[in-house]
């Protein structure tokens, strides 16, 4: 199981407050079969109308962490938003609140979602456009960001943060590390005789 007990890399900011999914990642993009490509697509709309959008800048581009407003991921409830971030490259999210589908969705992806007050986020977002080669770290364990000498805490639930750090979160990888069991008992179930995992 992969347990996530740290993120650390550059970060992009984003310090707006009610980004919904639309905005994230489009409705035409909803047709896919896989999520394969989704993030060259993240923000599509809001990048074609402001060539100076964080996403399209190339000091930003391989940064990890995102750092954003209020009610961030309102609106439908599409797993297209979060996937297209992921595949962009966001491995976690700070700020200052998230839509509760939204928060869900990265939880089951591995994406730590975290709240912080709006001061930090603003210290952050400004040191991100400061310096956007500096390396951010997100404690999960100690539920603090660090950014050089900038330093500030975080929460998330402990349902959601204890997922993440113990791997409960990977689904598929909890299934595949009990292939054995599984085998085991579907020997003694009559419909699946011959069972193969």
């Amino acid at each position: 199981m992969n347990e996530i007990k740290s993120v650390t890399a550059t970060g992009i900011s984003l310090l707006l407050d009610d980004i919904d999914t639309d905005r994230i990642i489009p409705a035409r993009f909803l047709r896919c079969v896989t999520f394969d490509g989704l993030g060259e697509h993240a923000f599509e709309d809001d990048r074609q109308q402001d060539p100076s959008h964080p996403f399209n800048q190339p000091q930003f581009q391989g940064a990890g962490i995102l750092a954003a407003g209020r009610n961030f991921g309102c609106g439908s409830s599409r797993e297209h938003a979060p996937q297209s971030l992921m595949r962009w490259g966001i491995k976690a999210i700070i700020a200052e609140s998230f839509a509760e589908i939204f928060f869900g969705n990265c939880g089951s992806l591995g994406i730590p979602a975290l709240k912080a007050s709006r001061a930090d986020l603003e210290k952050l977002a400004a040191a991100i456009d400061k310096n956007p080669t500096w390396e951010i770290t997100v404690d999960l364990q100690t539920l603090t960001v660090a950014a050089g000498d900038l330093k500030f805490s975080v929460t998330m639930p402990d349902s959601a943060r204890d997922a993440l750090v113990t791997g409960q979160w990977d689904y598929l990888g909890r299934l595949l590390s009990a292939a054995d069991k599984i085998a085991e008992h579907a020997k003694s179930i009559p419909y699946l005789s011959g069972f193969r995992v």
